[in-house]
């Protein structure tokens, strides 16, 4: 694939006769509603043919493979060739793509029923695990139910395995007080694992993520308690845990979301780590980049001097937001899909610009009642600079929050840079 940002007086023609590719293959890959408008700095993946060789005299296999780094088998193997002595000038040769590393892909989804199961079968071939959000502890050590019967089995059908999420917090409650109950009590984590366990088997999960956030400071060793009973527990039963991380710079940083996120001890002891690199443009703040990769790099390079690279995730967020100018300090953003942030630089015909620090497009327009927005969004050279990343720290995976916002370059390029690992 490639890359291109349109520039002032371009057209789908005019890119289809520059890249020898078809309009409508551009207008597929890129799920274009209205492929007659396109506007200037609007970034679109650009479906490329086969690599081709026209073998040439004096030619040989070794010579056309370090050309194109690669290597006189692949060459073999791709063109079906059985002895490398037998190439003739004029043949023509497919020069295989380069080698894809294989990752873990995981996303969490809050869509249930029918549309939730239509999301999972759109994307499942490109997940490895998929994550109903949410089950809510209680007091008790029991868990509020969700409707994920449908998700489930629609993810397992497709080979993807499904991953049981608990929670402390809810839309109005941070949950602090409610995981120390829980921390803070041995007796009570005993029936929660239990009620965990058996909503597993019930369901078909395969095995859980810890998604707790906003504990207590003092509570920080009581959840690293806790983790060592959660694995104890579930390895024994079969089941793998991970949890899901605050994105922190340094094991000393302050602040509610991260005091208690002891990364070295979650690396020691869970079999991998979401890391929640996500959410820098919150809907209640100022507008900017929401994963801005500056941000995420920062994270990253504290991360895997404590937790193996081989255990971490790296989070990437599926949403776009639109913040009303000038912000007041907790107005709420509009928050909705990739497809619609560009729907809207069309509407508006916004000049869609790209921050070269955060590695993420954004742009600005005027509403009909006169009011300014800002409005950050994903496209694919920022879908591409995270994949990058994953590959530059060489991470275990990726997992995206959350499904239900149509983003169809991610897809596109997720499957040109990796092999997604397949566990059913």
């Amino acid at each position: 694939m490639k890359i291109h940002v349109v520039q002032r007086g371009e057209s789908l023609w005019l890119l289809s006769q520059r890249y020898g590719v078809g309009i409508n293959q551009i207008i597929t890959v890129n799920e274009l509603s209205n492929p007659n408008q396109l506007v200037v700095g609007l970034a679109l993946v650009i479906p490329t043919p086969p690599l081709q060789y026209i073998v040439q005299y004096g030619d040989n296999l070794w010579m056309i493979a370090q050309r194109y780094g690669t290597t006189v088998q692949a060459i073999m193997q791709e063109n079906r060739i059985t002895n490398p002595s037998l190439i003739y000038p004029g043949q023509i040769l497919r020069i295989p793509e380069k080698s894809r590393p294989t990752i873990d892909v995981n996303a969490f989804t809050s869509k249930f029923g029918e549309q939730g199961v239509q999301i999972v079968r759109n994307v499942a071939p490109h997940l490895t695990y998929l994550s109903p959000f949410v089950y809510r502890i209680r007091e008790d050590g029991s868990l509020e139910s969700i409707n994920d019967n449908e998700v489930v089995q629609a993810a397992l059908s497709n080979y993807v395995v499904p991953m049981m999420v608990i929670t402390n917090f809810s839309a109005t409650e941070l949950g602090s007080t409610l995981a120390h109950t829980i921390l803070a009590s041995p007796e009570l984590q005993a029936s929660l694992l239990t009620n965990i366990i058996n909503m597993m088997k019930n369901k078909g999960y395969r095995g859980l993520n810890i998604d707790f956030e906003s504990v207590l400071p003092n509570d920080r060793e009581l959840y690293n308690q806790f983790l060592r009973r959660t694995v104890t527990r579930l390895h024994t039963e079969g089941f793998f845990v991970s949890s899901s991380l605050a994105p922190k710079t340094s094991a000393e940083q302050k602040g509610l979301l991260y005091e208690a996120h002891d990364y070295a001890v979650h690396g020691e002891i869970l079999d991998f780590v979401v890391l929640m690199t996500y959410e820098w443009g919150y809907r209640l703040g100022p507008p900017q980049a929401i994963s801005p990769i500056n941000q995420i790099r920062a994270v990253l390079d504290y991360a895997v001097t404590v937790i193996p690279r081989n255990k971490i995730w790296m989070g990437f967020q599926l949403y776009a937001r639109d913040w009303v100018l000038p912000h007041v300090q907790g107005q709420e953003a509009e928050t909705f899909s990739m497809q619609e942030a560009i729907r809207r630089a069309v509407q508006y015909g916004a000049m869609i610009q790209y921050d070269s620090k955060s590695q993420s497009p954004f742009y600005r327009y005027t509403d009909v009642q006169g009011r300014t927005h800002e409005v950050w969004f994903e496209d694919a050279r920022s879908a591409q600079a995270k994949f990058d990343t994953v590959k530059d720290y060489r991470l275990r995976g990726i997992s995206y929050w959350e499904l239900g916002y149509p983003f169809p370059q991610n897809w596109v390029l997720l499957e040109d840079n990796f092999h997604v690992r397949k566990l059913l």
